[in-house]
């Protein structure tokens, strides 16, 4: 049952609701990473890089709501339950316990480096089928690119 009407033409659509939902799934999963994280987070960084979890969960939260609210509005129901995040969610997570400081900003790098690689083949996807959609990928991809730069200039020089 289709309770709003979509705006764009149904095989559109279907690629978008793909899109849309694929990114609501990372989204929320990285709001749940930064929020483990920051909870379980230890090292001599740990002041920094706990604000810093904060900006990316709240970023992820922020777009997260934009995303669902873009496929709602095209007809789209989006699917945020909990069941529904557990069985989809790929990206790397932090192990079960305390984290060390290093370990959690390369966990951070990885899980953000996943996200945006799968949102630049979600913007390719939507190209045609909506603009406007991929114009809100590219703004999501925008600010996770900048939140991968800002951890991964955390472990510079590498290895240390």
């Amino acid at each position: 049952m289709t309770v709003v009407k979509s705006t764009i033409p149904e095989s559109a659509r279907q690629v978008v609701g793909e899109a849309l939902q694929s990114t609501l799934v990372d989204l929320i999963g990285l709001s749940l990473i930064g929020k483990q994280a920051h909870w379980n987070l230890v090292g001599p960084r740990f002041r920094s890089i706990h604000l810093q979890l904060d900006e990316v969960v709240t970023a992820a939260r922020e777009f997260s709501d934009t995303v669902a609210e873009r496929a709602a509005a095209l007809g789209l129901p989006p699917d945020g339950r909990p069941e529904t995040i557990a069985s989809a969610f790929t990206l790397p997570s932090p192990k079960e316990g305390w984290v060390r400081d290093t370990d959690v900003v390369r966990v951070l790098v990885e899980a953000l480096e996943a996200a945006i690689g799968r949102l630049r083949e979600r913007i390719e996807a939507t190209d045609k089928a909506d603009p406007v959609t991929q114009d809100l990928l590219i703004t999501v991809t925008a600010e996770l690119e900048k939140q991968r730069w800002m951890f991964d200039a955390e472990n510079w020089p590498k290895g240390d």
